[in-house]
């Protein structure tokens, strides 16, 4: 029995893992045609060569929602069994790096590749613009090697959790591909995600909460107050509401009412 949730935390790792392999297959894909018996890329009047990340990444998203949900019942059943571990606390945070970390990173390496190959040579860019993508799996990191070490973050955190950061981030495949939205134009949104100083300032803004310690609001039933209870409702209609109005744009409106909350409410 007590390995049950160590097996439930080995499943959060499994589908982090699967995420990151619809990542990577394939990639970055050139359109082409066949123009006057040549294979050429196809360009649009003003000379722009088309280019899409195939639809796996949006599976990427799924994998690592269903890696959140994991994640959440290993330690409810924890809980439950009383057979809470330091081996468990290991386990989860190592799932968590991957799932929440590293897959998260890979989907910002591709659409930052996406951004970049809308420009004239795009596809020819240094690594090196590419390599800022990482930086969320070291915040990640750093963040739960604090965590772990720090016995007062029990029923409240310092910084962003991982798994916060890592579903906003998962967010924004599932908004490029299903961003038709009844209330407005939505090509600023998939401009907006094809623009690589977005996400730098994602990267940067992510990494800087994660790292922080600013005080975070843990989403925990232990010691509920009317504050806390206050907060929990706010965050549920802003979420239910979103999913509504908003569909996936919805994610980023709870993680923004999360941290805003957190704050105001420490």
């Amino acid at each position: 029995m007590k390995q049950i949730p160590n097996i439930f935390t080995l499943l959060n790792l499994f589908f982090g893992c699967l995420a990151i392999m619809y990542v990577l297959q394939p990639g970055l894909i050139p359109l082409y045609r066949i123009e006057e018996g040549m294979l050429t890329a196809d360009v649009d009047q003003g000379g722009t060569q088309y280019l899409s990340i195939p639809e796996q990444i949006y599976m990427a998203s799924v994998c690592i929602g269903i890696a959140a949900l994991i994640d959440f019942l290993d330690g409810f059943i924890a809980r439950l069994l009383k057979a809470s571990s330091d081996m468990g606390k290991q386990l989860d945070s190592l799932a968590d790096i991957v799932s929440f970390g590293v897959a998260p990173g890979m989907i910002i390496y591709q659409f930052l590749r996406l951004s970049f190959a809308q420009q004239e040579n795009g596809l020819d860019i240094s690594v090196i613009w590419l390599l800022p993508a990482f930086i969320i799996p070291c915040a990640g990191a750093y963040r739960l090697g604090r965590f772990n070490i720090d016995p007062q973050q029990s029923y409240g955190f310092k910084g962003v959790p991982i798994p916060a950061a890592g579903l906003l981030i998962a967010s924004f495949p599932l908004i490029y591909w299903f961003s038709d939205y009844w209330f407005s134009n939505t090509s600023w949104i998939i401009m907006l995600l094809l623009n690589k100083w977005f996400w730098y300032a994602i990267i940067v803004m992510i990494s800087y909460l994660m790292v922080s310690t600013l005080p975070m609001m843990a989403l925990k039933f232990k010691e509920l107050n009317a504050k806390k209870l206050l907060s929990f409702m706010a965050i549920a209609a802003i979420a239910i509401a979103g999913a509504i109005f908003s569909g996936w744009l919805a994610v980023p409106l709870v993680f923004i009412a999360y941290v805003l909350i957190s704050l105001f409410t420490k």
